[in-house]
């Protein structure tokens, strides 16, 4: 972009901003993002929001959202790292947890496997919260783990760590996630 005076760091602040409203996941200059749903919603609003006035009881409330959507999915991948720590996967855990576009499934053949084990995760522990929908960046780490013969031990320490209980209710309701 064009700069008005001979100020190297000028658009800074305008670059800062476009990366933030590109960052759809939690952490500034995250490429691990996917073109998936959960983030098209999530970029969605953050441009609805982009043209309200700050000031606008709208706004407020969009960005409340913006928020808690991210804190969710961060609450979520920490999730899933612990388990992969406590797997052994202490080195590769962001590695294995790292989707991006250009990320493939391993094998078309276990696709079926992936999807089946990532509902069972959803329907029988609490490692995401219930009003979570499924995301299809879950589905490229359990083809992962598929891969490396670790799903089926994944799933039942997710059973120990995040146990589902009656009436929807967290096993870890404050506190910490246990490791």
């Amino acid at each position: 972009p064009p700069r008005s005076n001979n100020n190297p760091y000028a658009s800074f602040g305008a670059t800062l901003a476009r990366d933030e409203e590109q960052n759809l996941w939690s952490t500034p200059h995250d490429v691990t993002h996917t073109e998936a749903d959960d983030d098209r919603v999530l970029y969605n609003m953050i441009v609805v929001r982009n043209q309200l006035d700050k000031d606008s009881e709208e706004w407020q409330k969009l960005n409340y959202d913006i928020y808690t959507l991210r804190q969710t999915r961060k609450e979520v991948r920490s999730r899933w790292k612990h388990i992969l720590e406590d797997l052994g996967f202490q080195k590769e855990a962001d590695s294995l947890l790292s989707v991006t576009k250009l990320s493939i499934v391993s094998d078309s053949q276990n696709m079926s496997k992936a999807r089946d084990i990532l509902l069972k995760l959803s329907e029988e522990t609490n490692i995401f919260p219930t009003s979570w929908e499924l995301s299809e960046r879950y589905l490229f780490v359990v083809d992962r783990l598929i891969a490396l013969d670790a799903a089926d031990e994944f799933f039942r320490m997710a059973s120990t760590a995040y146990p589902k209980r009656p009436g929807g209710e967290r096993a870890d309701e404050g506190q910490s996630a246990p490791r």
